[in-house]
């Protein structure tokens, strides 16, 4: 079976254009502790699971909003986020995207992130490098963290994490040129893979927040690690840090090893 990203990229943009009705995204429900659903979370996995499903019924299907434990993570499986950064969305704050992965066994093939606001579309192929609106992009040659930018995730699902977390953000923060915080991982691993800024980390992630955000890192010339400094997998892992070639092994091994 051979998937065509082409195919798989325009299925994903007309998706995102469902972002814009603001009365579906006004439709909401808590799933837990700042942990929202919309109309518009349901309206995309529905648009996307029903053209891929036509196309390759064969591939299995994970969504964040839906039952899946019938899923074989051996075999290939479409990771769908369909709006990562739903808070973002809730709020009109225009920084939130759509996030498909296809897995392979447990590795990640495909990665493709589009961001509606900005019309950008990130996407990646394993072994074929990472891309942005058709230009191929590769991460930050920044080496210390006196001249990064870091991207933090507060964990917003898990606030009792924060007595721990928000120290780690200060000492960061001394070290850093800037941090920032944008609410939507996918975007913050996009914004690694070319080079916006040095570092991404955040713990408490589900697989659909980071799979198709971690290829386009890793084809970009960066590293995704769990908080130990390990390469990360798409196993159990949940906390992560990304960036360039450099920094997300500085992170580790002075801020974050041993946290959690």
């Amino acid at each position: 079976m051979q998937i065509q990203i082409e195919v798989v990229k325009k299925i994903v943009a007309e998706a995102g254009k469902l972002f814009q009705d603001r009365e579906a995204a006004g439709h909401t429900k808590e799933k837990g502790v700042a942990d929202y659903v919309t109309e518009v979370d349901f309206a995309v996995q529905q648009f996307i699971y029903g053209k891929l499903q036509e196309l390759y019924p064969e591939v299995q299907f994970m969504g964040e909003e839906k039952s899946n434990d019938e899923i074989d993570r051996s075999g290939l499986v479409w990771v769908l986020d369909p709006v990562d950064g739903t808070t973002n969305l809730i709020h009109d704050y225009r920084n939130s995207a759509v996030s498909l992965a296809l897995v392979d066994d447990q590795r990640i093939v495909m990665g493709i992130v589009y961001n509606p606001y900005s019309d950008e579309m990130f996407w990646a192929e394993e072994g074929r490098g990472a891309y942005r609106n058709g230009r191929q992009i590769r991460v930050s040659g920044a080496k210390e963290m006196g001249e990064s930018l870091i991207s933090i995730g507060t964990s917003p699902y898990h606030k009792v994490m924060a007595k721990e977390n928000f120290p780690v953000y200060q000492s960061i923060f001394m070290d850093c040129q800037d941090i920032r915080r944008t609410g939507s991982t996918a975007l913050d691993l996009a914004n690694a893979a070319c080079g916006r800024i040095e570092g991404y980390f955040e713990r408490g992630l589900k697989l659909w927040d980071f799979a198709a955000g971690m290829l386009l890192v890793r084809e970009a010339g960066g590293l995704v690690l769990d908080y130990q400094g390990a390469d990360a997998g798409t196993g159990n892992v949940e906390d992560i840090v990304a960036g360039n070639g450099v920094i997300p092994r500085i992170l580790t091994e002075k801020y974050l090893r041993g946290i959690g």
